[in-house]
């Protein structure tokens, strides 16, 4: 067994006591949303309404800072639909560990001290496990219309070494119907999976800030 090898199953074993039941977990978290649980539908109760290759709405877009990009396969709020899939990928940079590690405060030196880190198991320094997860919010970000958090479950199966360009993939795999979604999450290196997991999000209207104005103005003016 390579060391490789030995520290992913390692990492892998240390983790499995933090994974709960996930569907359970989320569908109760849906109920206390008031989400009726037999109006659900399935991937495969959706099947036929979603083809086997699906072509993306829009052509990948480049946010302006380069090195991030995102391909969503939905462009509109009230197209989503089970099957949808939004990616995010970006590369983790020393700077991006510093100052997550300054604005959370975890100060591990795990992924600060070089010469500490050496001498554990990982042989190097790695980014936080939270900063690799945190690239899963970024995609659901770029869902269309208002993305809002109501349950997220993680298993980290893998290290993340500083430098690694990482790529978070959400898909909708469910309906919980109110504008509620069950969704996998994973993110992975240009090799290996290093985190998987299921959200439950709302996907709420964009508010109308120019109509919203407007009205203020008129209000104003009276």
């Amino acid at each position: 067994m390579t060391p490789l090898t030995h520290t992913l199953r390692v990492w892998s074993q240390a983790s499995d006591h933090v994974v709960s039941s996930i569907v359970e977990a989320n569908r109760a978290t849906a109920a206390a949303f008031g989400v009726d649980g037999t109006q659900t539908r399935s991937r495969e109760e959706c099947s036929d309404a979603i083809d086997d290759e699906t072509d993306p709405a829009i052509e990948p877009i480049e946010h302006e800072r380069r090195p991030w990009r995102y391909d969503r396969t939905v462009d509109e709020p009230s197209a989503i639909d089970v099957g949808d899939v939004v990616t995010f990928a970006k590369p983790i940079s020393d700077d991006d560990v510093l100052e997550f590690a300054t604005a959370s405060g975890d100060t591990n030196r795990l992924h600060l001290d070089e010469t500490f880190a050496a001498e554990s198991r990982f042989g190097e320094r790695i980014v936080h496990g939270t900063l690799v997860s945190g690239l899963i919010s970024a995609a659901l970000a770029r869902i269309p219309g208002v993305t809002i958090y109501l349950s997220q479950d993680l298993e980290f199966v893998g290290p993340v070494s500083i430098g690694d360009r990482l790529t978070a993939t959400v898909e909708i795999v469910e309906d919980l119907g109110g504008d509620r979604y069950r969704l996998e999450t994973t993110v992975e290196t240009d090799d290996d999976v290093v985190v998987n997991g299921e959200a439950v999000v709302m996907i709420d209207r964009v508010p109308d800030l120019e109509n919203e104005a407007v009205d203020t103005v008129d209000t104003d003016t009276t």
